[in-house]
């Protein structure tokens, strides 16, 4: 169709992680989804929006999800000024490039980080420049001075786990003439966060999500924290209605219910461990992690071997064609019963 812009019928497009039809009879660790259910709270608070007849559904949620935003400033220490829902973190993403990099303008990430910030760049027409990771876990070849006009920075790294430290963040934050923007959608698998970088630098932006430690990935929740000049301009491209009145419901009882979200976190932080140091005796080689996953790679090396078999079994994990991922597989954290499955699968594997 020759009416498309260039740029959107050439790309390819993000393909996300698989989700099977029949998803019930499958172990599924591909897509560093929360395997336990969110707080009771939630479900509590869906049900009381939605009320015995549902009548609240016939009017428009609050546009400016005001009371998330204030939920969200008294957790993290901010006002409410200085935070953004969305429908997901991705939206924020989006809307970041959207407000920052015009076509023709470059933004930067690390490779291998978070595949969809090259498809949102592609869709803005931005340009793309990647960094590699030296063995130390730092950027290799980052310039004294970037010159972009966004860098992202996973923290924790997805797919490999580990944080980078706050320190050497808050440096690049100096050494960025354009935005930094910290994705830390596992940050609170780890053992610390950069949010206080952000009432520092006015160029640092952190989002989040409450699709992993909050075990609501189907609600489509996040949020961004930044100075307040940057959520107004944000404020100005978002949806107006963005997010629905049950996802409202569930962000504001999600959020309030921190014992919960701290004895979830703390049960897959510990199955993590177990199952790492359960790999390591196999031989595989295992990156420290700070997310709800890991990077694993067998004694031969060979991902897709291992992928395979696992999926055979009805185990489902992320493998990567990428010439510097494919000798590993990417495993989610699921509950031990389903750790000790996917273990016991990989030992008949060999």
């Amino acid at each position: 169709m020759n009416l498309l812009r260039p740029n959107i019928a050439a790309m390819q497009g993000y393909v996300p992680g698989f989700q099977p039809p029949d998803i019930a009879s499958w172990i599924k660790l591909n897509t560093n989804e929360n395997s336990y259910p969110p707080s009771p709270k939630v479900v509590e608070a869906i049900l009381a929006e939605l009320g015995t007849d549902g009548a609240r559904l016939h009017t428009y949620p609050s546009a400016s999800s005001q009371q998330l935003r204030e939920v969200a400033g008294e957790l993290y220490g901010f006002e409410p000024s200085w935070i953004i829902m969305a429908n997901g973190s991705d939206e924020v993403l989006n809307n970041l490039i959207r407000a920052f990099a015009a076509e023709g303008e470059e933004i930067g990430y690390v490779h291998p980080s978070y595949s969809y910030y090259a498809t949102l760049a592609e869709v803005q027409g931005a340009r793309v420049r990647t960094y590699g990771l030296t063995d130390d876990f730092r950027i290799a070849g980052f310039p004294e001075r970037y010159e972009g006009k966004i860098f992202f920075l996973t923290t924790p790294n997805a797919p490999l786990g580990p944080a980078f430290p706050v320190e050497y963040i808050e440096e690049l934050a100096q050494r960025c003439a354009g935005m930094l923007v910290l994705d830390e959608t596992y940050a609170d698998f780890a053992e610390g966060t950069a949010l206080e970088l952000v009432k520092k630098y006015d160029n640092v932006v952190v989002t989040r999500t409450l699709s992993k430690s909050y075990a609501l990935a189907g609600m489509r929740l996040g949020l961004a924290i930044a100075r307040p000049e940057v959520i107004a301009a944000l404020d100005k491209i978002r949806d107006h209605y963005n997010l629905d009145r049950l996802a409202q419901a569930a962000c504001v009882a999600a959020l309030l219910d921190q014992e919960y979200l701290r004895e979830c976190c703390l049960k897959i932080r510990e199955t993590r461990e177990w199952f790492s140091a359960e790999l390591r005796a196999m031989g595989y080689n295992v990156i420290p992690s700070q997310g709800n996953y890991v990077f694993a790679a067998p004694p031969d090396r060979n991902g897709k071997r291992v992928y395979e078999g696992l999926f055979e079994r009805k185990i489902l994990v992320r493998y990567f064609s990428d010439p510097i991922l494919c000798h590993g597989l990417r495993i989610s954290i699921g509950t031990q019963h389903e750790m000790e499955k996917t273990l016991a699968a990989m030992k008949e594997i060999g």
